[in-house]
């Protein structure tokens, strides 16, 4: 399989990122490795989105994406106002992007991610080998809103070092954005402990039908 270096860059993906306060704080703080701290609500994001051809991107090829994680105290995206995140779920498509992931400290592993929207109504469903573990229902118009552009941090480990690094990013939301529905669809997957409190409780978030982005050329290990 051939080796990709980094950066890699992809454009114009569909995107539904957002974040939840979780049922149960105290299993996801425990997915948090000591040394890292994770937000005093134990806040949780989840990335859903879908890369649907190869000319998007600069050699992964098309793929879908769902990773997930607790948002960390002190470790902020270069704004100093944004959460760092740690990836404790990964499920990509594509064994080009989880080998490059996976080199990196990534947890990847197989799975599928579709978004399908008909009217206002968007459902953003994972799968994890096949089988269907979360569910995403949102209302969204279909008027853009601000751009928004940046940088996230992400955290990994690799050979014992946590090691950060700040990903770029260009995104087109549309103005009229809400989570109307979160489901963790199987009580057996480990997955299951990340799942929202009831009410639901959105901290943030936003559906992109044009979302660019790159994976880091350098990262940074943490002392």
């Amino acid at each position: 399989m051939t080796q990709l270096q980094a950066p890699q860059l992809v454009v114009n993906s569909r995107m539904l990122y957002f974040g939840w306060v979780p049922a149960d704080p105290d299993a996801v703080a425990a997915l948090v490795p000591a040394g890292l701290k994770p937000m005093a609500n134990r806040q949780v994001f989840m990335n859903q989105y879908v890369v649907d051809s190869p000319e998007q991107t600069s050699g992964f090829g098309a793929y879908s994406l769902t990773y997930i994680g607790p948002d960390l105290e002190d470790a902020y995206a270069p704004d100093g106002v944004t959460p760092g995140r740690w990836w404790t779920h990964y499920f990509n498509s594509s064994p080009v992007v989880r080998d490059y992931a996976s080199a990196r400290g990534v947890p990847a592993s197989a799975g599928t991610t579709t978004i399908e929207i008909h009217g206002k109504k968007l459902t953003a469903t994972t799968t994890s080998d096949g089988v269907p573990v979360i569910r995403t229902t949102v209302r969204v118009g279909h008027k853009l809103g601000e751009t928004a552009r940046g940088q996230l941090r992400y955290l990994t480990e690799v050979g014992g070092d946590f090691v950060a690094g700040n990903y770029p990013f260009i995104s087109e939301p549309v103005a009229d954005f809400e989570v109307e529905k979160l489901e963790f669809l199987d009580k057996t997957h480990a997955v299951y402990a990340l799942r929202p409190a009831n009410p639901l409780e959105i901290t943030w978030g936003f559906y992109a039908p044009r979302a660019s982005f790159a994976y880091p050329g350098g990262e940074t290990v943490l002392s």
